[in-house]
């Protein structure tokens, strides 16, 4: 009969930190930052190649679902961890992220924010100041209630998370680019960029209105005295990365990726335990949650530096940097890596060489590829009137190429800017069809 009840207190105590969830602004603001980053994928797909290889409002809606499935099993180590956070801790994590955010997009990490916080907190408890009277010292008694180990706990579970979103989901949310290589000549290459909007409902000990004080079923292994009370406090957080590469296929370098964040969410875990059992750690911990993020990248960027491009065309055929969804390529199998090596009979080294060896053939399509092995495949099918692009292939670039993909906007302003511009380009150039007819 007691568990029955304590059962039926944890859905009431879930059900009003759910409320609070919706009732934040902070779930909504993440996801209208990730419908911005998607509409502006999808704007440079069709700039660059005249076609629309992802639908914004699909990504969007996998990313919610991703998200929510991800905040729930967050939520449920959470709950066995012990990690002591209150809303203040909340708007501390996102006021930090937003001003990182406006100064680059990258920053739009908890890593960097609770990095920031907890040698902050640190910092000015070598200070006075959370003795002052005015908003100064009230902000800083607020900060220094942040349990920033726990903190730290929480951003090394949704590092977890993000490897697993990543390894789940990462090839999939890939775009083809062109791109300028080492020496000027344009080369293909890849975009993996992936956000996920993540509501915790994090059970936290309390001791106020609203708390429970009736026995948990089990003992969390960390926080204050639970025997006190309990509550759950709703925590909307995002989930993102983004990554270039120019030299592994995407599945290839979403995996790479994935082992990276494994391995940070470990380390920072670990630093941050340290630090729980000992305080004077914290520090040590800050600095691993913030230098051990920026080494991972650096790991990345090291590694595409060190190896030759894999997206160029080359004296055996035309790479395949992209297949366009529905298209005959697609239907023959045809994978991005691959090399053209003959169209009906016809060897192909240019663009013009595989159209007049499509027209050889209006009824029907033999080809000869390469596969990501260097073995020789063949593909054939019928041809049908009104098929899209003829083929359905994206290859890298060659001479004729006139547009790549220049470095993304650094920050949140820029990202605005670039979208309105991109907006009033567009309605600018409806406006001169109009006028044309």
């Amino acid at each position: 009969m007691l568990a029955l009840e304590t059962a039926i207190e944890l859905l009431e105590m879930l059900g009003k930190a759910a409320v609070q969830l919706v009732a934040q602004p902070f779930y909504y603001i993440a996801v209208l930052f990730i419908i911005l980053q998607y509409m502006r994928q999808i704007r440079m797909e069709r700039q660059m190649f005249a076609v629309k290889l992802h639908n914004w409002p699909s990504l969007v809606f996998k990313a919610m679902l991703a998200g929510l499935l991800i905040g729930l099993a967050v939520s449920l180590a959470g709950a066995f961890i012990g990690v002591t956070l209150t809303g203040s801790a909340v708007m501390w994590l996102w006021a930090v992220a937003a001003v990182l955010m406006i100064i680059r997009i990258r920053y739009l990490c908890f890593a960097y924010s609770a990095g920031i916080i907890t040698l902050l907190q640190w910092l000015l408890g070598w200070t006075s100041l959370a003795e002052r009277t005015d908003w100064l010292g009230s902000l800083t008694a607020s900060l220094a209630n942040i349990d920033t180990a726990g903190l730290l706990v929480l951003v090394a579970l949704l590092h977890l998370a993000e490897a697993v979103l990543v390894r789940w989901q990462g090839d999939r949310l890939a775009t083809p680019l062109f791109l300028e290589g080492k020496r000027g000549k344009l080369i293909g290459g890849y975009m993996l960029q992936g956000f996920w909007p993540v509501p915790l409902l994090m059970l936290v000990p309390a001791n106020g209105v609203g708390a429970s004080t009736s026995v948990l079923p089990w003992t969390p292994l960390f926080g204050a005295d639970w025997s006190q009370g309990w509550s759950f406090v709703a925590l909307p957080m995002i989930v993102g990365f983004t990554e270039m590469t120019r030299s592994l296929l995407p599945r290839e370098k979403a995996k790479h990726a994935a082992k990276g964040l494994l391995l940070y969410s470990v380390c920072l875990a670990g630093a941050a335990i340290l630090a729980w059992w000992q305080p004077l750690l914290l520090p040590l911990a800050a600095l691993t949650s913030l230098l051990m993020h920026e080494a991972i990248i650096w790991r990345s960027r090291s590694r595409e530096a060190a190896q030759s491009p894999l997206y160029v065309n080359d004296s055996r055929g035309l790479r395949i940097l992209g297949i366009v969804p529905g298209s005959p390529a697609s239907a023959m199998g045809l994978v991005t890596g691959e090399i053209l090596h003959k169209v009906n009979g016809m060897r192909v080294r240019t663009k013009q060489d595989l159209y007049e060896a499509l027209v050889q053939n209006s009824a029907f399509c033999k080809l000869e590829v390469l596969n990501l092995e260097g073995e020789l495949k063949f593909a054939q099918r019928a041809r049908f009137a009104g098929e899209h692009h003829q083929l359905g292939v994206i290859l890298a670039p060659d001479e004729q190429a006139n547009y790549y993909a220049s470095a993304g906007p650094a920050s949140l302003l820029e990202l605005l800017r670039s979208y309105h511009a991109s907006n009033r380009r567009e309605a600018q150039a409806e406006k001169a069809e109009r006028l044309s007819e």
